[in-house]
């Protein structure tokens, strides 16, 4: 006769975050700095690794100092100070950060590996409690109400809250047991990296980005969609990626290993970046875009960062958009718990995060699925890089708006026109 497994206990409290990844780790830690209580479930052990480009940009940077975080050269992290461009001439294109009321002027750079943990743990010094190997298999309906009140794990766990925030990447298997799609027409990029031996380009202040791949000799050979990425990550390697984007999710076909081989036997021998000095493999991942999953707080769920969509069509960053939905998500939990979870006013609240994301992102994503529409065709690419890289004003514009990075109340005309672009079309 099989023995019995026990039943476990069920873990009450107000806030269960699915998902210890940037979002869900500063979801946790902001809650947990409000007063609430919060159980926050990772169903892998940390450390682990995620498949990422491992450099932050100045927009990341800033919430990271929010956080309390000591990003200083001598705690580990590594600064960088711009990009460097190569496209459409051999003389690569230098964009400094710029110097921003909102930003700060420098980027870092760190292994996912760490800089998750690092965000879990600043969670549970916050007061979150830290649950890992709790797989989330689904949700608790309450059959009365129809919304959501918990989760069970694949371990028989049962976790217990009023409201419960999915981080749970791309796939979002709890969104989609609430019955949340992804949209299809809305851009879907796809992302392969591996790191490399190179001592030559282990300290490089810039991060790197290549906007034009060959399949042969540069200029001699066929452009094939998509861009490249060298970050320095100063330990002797470099983290080394390319990626594409379509202006829907059901178009992607691309080889990424092969292109990347090919992409790299264009680089100088002295960089080293060969599969001898590889170390590792090659791994990819999927980078949902322009809110293709909404609505964002749907019958006591809410959505941050992947699972909700929250990456750039403009350049394929998450990381930022995920730890900045993170604290308005905070913000609106901590003030229905202040109205009573499951008033009308609570309800109120939480439907405010919603307005906000589109508020603050919802024109600057509908640009970008615009501008994914226009480089996903390599010819056009082509035209952009050969005619735009020569042109150092329209560049910074250009850069400004890629990254984005631009002040919205006192920044230079660049700030000003970009600012209007973005409330002047609909929200994504």
């Amino acid at each position: 006769m099989a023995e019995e497994r026990a039943a476990q206990p069920v873990v009450e409290s107000d806030v269960i975050v699915v998902g210890a990844g940037p979002g869900g780790s500063t979801t946790a830690k902001w809650l947990a700095d409000k007063g609430l209580t919060v159980t926050l479930l990772e169903k892998s052990t940390f450390p682990r690794d995620k498949v990422c480009g491992d450099g932050l940009t100045p927009r990341a940077t800033k919430q990271l100092i929010r956080l309390g975080v000591d990003v200083s050269e001598e705690a580990g992290w590594i600064h960088n100070r711009g990009l460097r461009t190569y496209g459409g001439r051999k003389e690569p294109f230098e964009f400094l950060w710029p110097e921003l009321a909102q930003f700060p002027n420098y980027g870092l750079t760190r292994p996912r590996s760490e800089f998750d943990h690092m965000l879990a743990q600043l969670a549970q010094a916050a007061g979150a409690e830290l649950v890992q190997g709790a797989n989330v298999s689904e949700p608790i309906i309450d059959a009365s109400t129809d919304r959501i009140v918990g989760v069970r794990t694949k371990d028989g766990g049962e976790y217990r809250a009023p409201i419960t925030v999915a981080a749970d990447g791309n796939s979002s298997r709890l969104a989609l047991a609430m019955g949340l799609e992804k949209n299809r027409k809305r851009p879907m990029g796809v992302a392969a990296r591996a790191y490399f031996n190179s001592p030559a380009r282990t300290h490089d202040p810039l991060m790197e980005s290549w906007l034009e791949l060959w399949d042969g000799k540069p200029g001699e050979s066929n452009l094939l969609p998509g861009y490249g990425w060298i970050f320095a990550m100063g330990d002797g390697t470099v983290n080394v990626g390319l990626g594409t984007v379509s202006s829907s999710a059901s178009s992607q076909k691309m080889n990424f290993r092969d292109l990347m081989w090919k992409w790299l036997a264009n680089t100088p021998a002295e960089w080293g970046l060969t599969r001898e000095n590889m170390v590792g493999t090659i791994g990819s991942a999927a980078l949902p875009m322009s809110f293709n999953r909404k609505p964002a707080y749907h019958r006591g769920l809410v959505l941050v960062g992947d699972a909700a969509g929250m990456v750039s069509p403009f350049n394929g960053e998450g990381i930022p958009y995920a730890m900045e939905a993170a604290d308005m998500a905070a913000d609106a939990i901590a003030d229905a718990r202040a109205r009573g979870f499951g008033t009308p006013a609570a309800e109120k609240a939480l439907a405010g995060y919603r307005t906000r994301l589109e508020a603050e992102w919802g024109g600057y994503f509908r640009l970008g699925q615009v501008f994914v529409s226009l480089i996903e065709r390599p010819e056009v690419m082509r035209l952009c890089t050969r005619y735009g890289l020569p042109r150092p004003t329209l560049m910074k514009f250009t850069m400004k708006l890629l990254a984005h990075l631009y002040d919205t109340t006192d920044g230079d005309w660049m700030d000003r026109t970009i600012t209007s672009l973005t409330k002047v079309v609909p929200s994504a």
